[in-house]
């Protein structure tokens, strides 16, 4: 039997008959209906739904954050026992006393952490802000407990990370700085919106067990929402399973897994990609599709047709040759350069015409910034990168204006690659005025069309990005990305925000073009099944470079590399009988990947041990 806690103790957190209303320009829009359930103190409560189905809201009015997001509490009672003994409405509660309670006693990990940073400040001043004002902590003590965080949540060096600025850290280094803020006093609730969501799966294993050795040696509640089905697996001992904003079925974690009642329950348990199901097959196959219903298409090929592997190997598309993307660190009186981060390092691989290649590693490893090389958003120190048989790292302004239209690019934060003065009509338009492809009503009903495809609904066109969830954000985003009908895709962790639902139909959508265009994707992603499923070759990447690139098949069949094998150890497994957290976080450092300047690495020199199948020599 797993551990749960005592049924008997009272709740520490009693939410009932929730209902939150936001008004918009069309009307009242009702983000809960009716909710309720309890969390006791070292208990962990999963909240899992579709995007958009009142997960997040529910937390934000916990915390009465959803007021400034324009929404209002417009029933229920939200009881909260302090520590003194005493129970409070935070619904009713005055706005001083919420100050107090945020971050203190209850703290919480937002979804987008580049929205939940203040771009202003440095790490250090935004770990330290709340320890000295909570705590009364002195200034140095309060830097002290921030480098412990930092080491707790695993980030190297954090003696300079607490330095610098969130523009300065990767995606998932960002996440393990807001999940460090949410823990640093220690709070008696803490709620972790898609927490692990920007992370990498050993990443994400080494946080989750934090999370739950915190709740099981400090008697934190927590709050736990999320789209992975296999994390709920890892942590919830109850879930609630929420649909259209209300609550549609309730039990402990292996009562839903093992029998699940309500039909959206079931087919959201039948629509998570599981690690190994690819085994034996050739080709990508799409996904398992759950319709707004509630019912699971069991046969993935009812939805698409799977791609057929042809005949004659396609053509290459992409020839990367000796990537090396390094970046300047300044210091000293008059800024000079005293060092280089060797961000992408030595990396060669080629993408074939109607085909993905997907790249894996930890966070910081040097999958974004090889992306954005070959877009040239960041320019590359040296190296070739053909595209359609020309190297666009030659290419001129105008020439490089040209190869872009051939290549988008979908980015990892969707809030932040999203003009937030912009109508989502005019985002999705704006590639299309930009190349003079469309305008007027042939441009209105192109994007009307691409929302369709994205599965938006068309009222969305005149929203702007803060009134979309995460998940429907990203899909805005996707569908300017196919506005231009590009050749290529590089898709930065371009489904890790969405629940699996959503997941399912975009990654169909993208084979399904792939199949009809013959579009090639470069897939940055952490999520290994997803990649097992879509992929046709598999890059991992450590520190700057690939250290196994091969087949599909041959990478997962056969991982040889130790870092391979480790990033498929960490996955999580969706069955709550098979937990492997561990106790404690074992804190491995990662090499420091800054060098000084003059300082040449070795070149990257490759074992060929199956037909198309390197691994790193050394």
């Amino acid at each position: 039997m797993l551990d749960t806690p005592a049924a008997a103790e009272s709740p520490l957190v009693s939410i009932r008959n929730l209902r939150v209303e936001f008004e918009t320009g069309e009307g009242t829009v009702v983000g809960v209906e009716d909710v309720s359930f309890d969390i006791a103190p070292g208990e962990c409560v999963c909240v899992v739904g579709e995007s958009g189905s009142g997960k997040s809201v529910s937390s934000l009015s916990l915390m009465r954050l959803v007021e400034f997001g324009g929404g209002e509490i417009a029933g229920g009672r939200l009881l909260f026992r302090r520590e003194g003994g005493g129970e409070i409405d935070l619904a009713k509660a005055e706005p001083d006393l919420m100050r107090q309670i945020r971050g203190n006693e209850i703290g919480m990990i937002f979804q987008e952490p580049m929205t939940s940073l203040n771009p202003v400040f440095t790490v250090g001043r935004q770990l330290t802000e709340g320890l000295r004002v909570h705590k009364g902590l002195s200034r140095a003590a309060a830097e002290a407990r921030a480098l412990e965080l930092l080491r707790l949540v695993r980030i190297s060096e954090p003696e300079r990370r607490i330095r610098q600025y969130p523009h300065e850290l990767s995606g998932g280094m960002r996440q393990r700085v807001v999940i460090a803020m949410a823990m640093a006093c220690e709070p008696r609730l803490l709620i972790c919106d898609e927490p692990t969501t920007a992370l990498d799966v050993t990443i994400q294993a080494e946080i989750l067990a934090l999370i739950d050795r915190l709740k099981r040696e400090k008697g934190t509640a927590v709050m736990f929402i999320t789209h992975d089905m296999a994390v709920v697996a890892q942590m919830a001992d109850r879930v609630v399973v929420m649909y259209r904003g209300n609550k549609v079925e309730e039990g402990p974690v292996e009562k839903i897994f093992e029998a699940p009642e309500h039909p959206y329950t079931k087919a959201l348990l039948a629509a998570v990609p599981r690690l190994g199901e690819m085994a034996g097959k050739d080709a990508p196959e799409p996904m398992r599709l759950l319709d707004r219903g509630g019912a699971a298409q069991a046969e993935p090929a009812a939805a698409r047709p799977a791609p057929v592997a042809p005949a004659v190997e396609p053509a290459v598309l992409l020839d990367v040759k000796h990537l090396t993307t390094r970046f300047p660190v300044k210091g000293g009186l008059l800024r000079r350069t005293i060092a280089y981060v060797h961000a992408v390092e030595d990396v060669s691989f080629t993408l074939r015409q109607g085909q993905t290649l997907s790249l894996v590693g930890e966070s910081g490893c040097g999958k974004s910034s090889c992306g954005r090389s070959i877009l040239r958003l960041v320019e590359p120190t040296s190296g070739q990168v053909w595209l359609d048989g020309q190297d666009v790292l030659t290419l001129d302004e105008r020439g490089m204006r040209r190869a872009r239209r051939e290549v988008q690019m979908v980015f990892q934060d969707p809030f932040a690659s999203l003009n937030p003065q912009m109508r989502l009509l005019d985002v999705v338009a704006e590639p299309l005025r930009n190349y003079g492809i469309a305008s007027g009503s042939a441009l209105h009903d192109r994007v009307a069309g691409l929302f369709d495809r994205v599965e938006l609904p068309r009222s969305f066109l005149r929203r702007y990005p803060h009134e979309l969830s995460g998940g429907q954000r990203q899909r805005v985003a996707i569908a300017r990305a196919l506005a231009l009908n590009p050749k290529l895709i590089i898709a930065d962790e371009a489904v890790s925000a969405l629940d699996v639902s959503v997941q399912a139909q975009v990654l169909n959508l993208m084979m399904e073009l792939q199949s009809d265009l013959g579009l090639s994707f470069l897939f940055i992603s952490h999520d290994m099944a997803v990649v097992e499923r879509v992929s046709h070759h598999v890059g991992v990447m450590y520190l700057g470079r690939i250290v196994e690139i091969g087949p599909r098949a041959a990478v997962f069949g056969n991982p040889t590399h130790p870092y391979t094998r480790s990033l498929l150890s960490a996955v999580p497994i969706a069955d709550p009988r098979r937990r492997v957290l561990r106790g404690e976080v074992e804190y491995t450092p990662i090499p420091s990947p800054i060098f000084p300047v003059g300082h040449e690495p070795a070149a990257s020199a490759y074992d060929e041990i199956g037909p198309d199948h390197y691994v790193l020599k050394g």
